[in-house]
């Protein structure tokens, strides 16, 4: 669907981007043809698509699978759809917040992990991005379209500025692939930054979590938030001012034990520090 076509279909339908939404729709259908080849389905999978907006992503979707669960959080667009009838018939649309939808109960309607094909509003990217984090479990895959800032911090090495909390919440469930950069031309409204295709799977897991023993998840994000909440502090004084309960001197031990210098500053640790400190703080509990 073209920029001007977009826009006379909005105007048609008296609707308009939602700047609290943060909605920009995708008017480029090749591009959108595109984002649903990458999750590479078949004729027996369901997806759930996050943003069905006017259905550019929608139509290759419901053509590759068996069935689309359509989250929308615009009223006005589901009424759209529901008045036109111009999905088709395998598509189920649903007027709901992803953000408040139990991913769980959706897991268990399917009968399998959720595979996901979003075209975030950035507005709800991190928020969105940590619910796929804390419902890890029930999570096939997911191709989404967020900032490539926010991509770069997913994906991010250690030792540099945007590596961060994300980067090592999400590599303790998931990899993060970079599929496709799309430039703010593609959308309506345009944005006033790239935003990039990233496929996140979660299942099967990482092969680097495979040969690590279980782990405390609740006190290893913890420890991670600790961390990186005070980044310019080395470790021993980032974690001392969130465990408050636990004597420095008894935080600094088990960094060491760890075997990782309590001078460190998070930003410089790997996954498996993080796992491994954990477990010795842990064992002190």
């Amino acid at each position: 669907m073209a920029y001007q076509q977009t826009r006379k279909v909005l105007k048609k339908e008296g609707l308009a981007p939602k700047k609290k939404l943060g909605q920009n729709f995708l008017v480029h259908q090749h591009t959108a043809d595109r984002i649903a080849g990458a999750a590479d389905l078949d004729k027996t999978d369901t997806v759930i698509e996050v943003g069905v907006g006017l259905g550019a992503l929608t139509m290759p979707l419901a053509s590759m699978a068996a069935k689309v669960i359509g989250i929308e959080a615009d009223s006005g667009i589901v009424r759209m759809h529901q008045e036109q009838e111009d999905l088709p018939a395998n598509v189920v649309l649903r007027h709901e917040d992803i953000l408040k939808t139990n991913l769980p109960a959706l897991r268990d309607e399917t009968q399998a992990r959720l595979k996901i094909v979003a075209n975030l509003p950035y507005s709800i990217s991190t928020p969105f991005l940590f619910r796929l984090i804390e419902f890890s479990d029930c999570i096939h895959f997911a191709v989404v379209m967020v900032q490539k800032e926010v991509a770069e911090r997913l994906m991010a090495r250690p030792g540099t500025k945007a590596y961060g909390a994300p980067t090592i919440l999400l590599a303790s469930c998931a990899t993060v692939e970079p599929l496709l950069l799309v430039k703010p031309a593609e959308f309506h409204p345009r944005p006033k930054v790239d935003s990039l295709v990233i496929k996140i799977t979660f299942f099967p897991s990482p092969e680097r979590l495979q040969s690590i023993e279980a782990y405390d998840k609740r006190l290893f994000k913890r420890v991670v938030n600790a961390a990186f909440g005070q980044r310019r502090k080395t470790l021993v004084n980032a974690l001392s001012a969130s465990f408050k309960a636990t004597d420095k001197q008894e935080i600094a031990q088990c960094i060491q034990d760890a075997d990782i210098d309590p001078g460190i500053r998070a930003e410089k640790l790997e996954l498996e520090d993080f796992i491994r400190l954990s477990s010795f703080l842990k064992n002190r509990e």
